[in-house]
């Protein structure tokens, strides 16, 4: 009984700690707060994946949508997948949710070729390039200005942010952001009061030409080729040793 009281003493004080950080912060999260994100995972054949997470708010003041922002509207679905959909995109699918009183939605889209994204509407603000140069690929993303927006603030406080991340395939030679994560994963952020402004933003980075997943394939078939040989010469020693043996008795 003892061992439970402590239990929820200690419960109820994180709980406290909580709130009072929220307080403090305005009450606002205590993790960071991203009002729109792009995740990118790149094919080195050019093709790629692209998720899309965005509050509908930041659509309308980013892109130039018209979508009802009101807490209780319902998110058409339809109207987001038609506004993503282009000869160079392919939309998978279409999630909502709701967050700090704001609605937000998910998407996947499959691009074939990523150097003509940029001629897709929700993505018009960019422009792409990926190149074979040497003995390198070179990926290089300009995010420009934003589509025109009247300046309405939705509620935000101005920790809001906007994040652009690359999911590449082979290993990176160099890049221009520090911020790297594990599994090839590097990330460009922006104050959304900055992505508001136009400020620029470049995604520039340099890779490998050899895909890590078939370095791993090759690896994984060395090493088989390897314990298959060692698995035959013990059989091989064995029965040797066994030939060996008979002759002596």
């Amino acid at each position: 009984m003892r061992i439970r009281a402590v239990g929820a003493l200690a419960i109820r004080a994180c709980a406290l700690a909580i709130a009072v950080a929220s307080v403090a912060c305005g009450g606002t999260s205590l993790f960071r707060q991203y009002e729109y994100e792009e995740d990118a995972y790149l094919s080195l054949d050019g093709s790629a994946t692209v998720y899309v997470n965005s509050s509908l708010a930041a659509l309308n003041a980013l892109r130039g949508t018209t979508f009802d922002t009101r807490p209780t509207a319902r998110v058409n679905r339809e109207r987001i997948r038609a506004f993503y959909t282009s000869p160079v995109t392919h939309v998978d699918w279409v999630r909502d949710s709701r967050r700090n009183g704001r609605r937000f939605v998910h998407l996947r889209i499959d691009v074939d070729d990523i150097t003509k994204l940029g001629s897709d509407s929700p993505f018009a603000w960019s422009s792409y390039e990926f190149r074979e140069e040497g003995d390198e690929y070179v990926f290089r993303q300009v995010v420009g200005a934003p589509a025109a927006t009247d300046g309405l603030q939705f509620g935000w406080t101005g920790r809001e942010l906007v994040a652009f991340r690359l999911h590449l395939p082979s290993k990176i030679n160099s890049k221009n952001t520090g911020n790297e994560r594990r599994g090839n994963i590097l990330v460009w952020e922006q104050p959304l009061s900055d992505r508001l402004r136009g400020v620029p933003l470049t995604l520039e980075s340099r890779m490998q030409t050899q895909s890590i997943l078939y370095r791993t394939l090759w690896l994984f078939a060395v090493t088989f080729v390897a314990v298959a040989i060692g698995f035959v010469a013990v059989i091989w020693w064995v029965f040797r040793r066994g030939a060996r043996h008979a002759e002596t008795v």
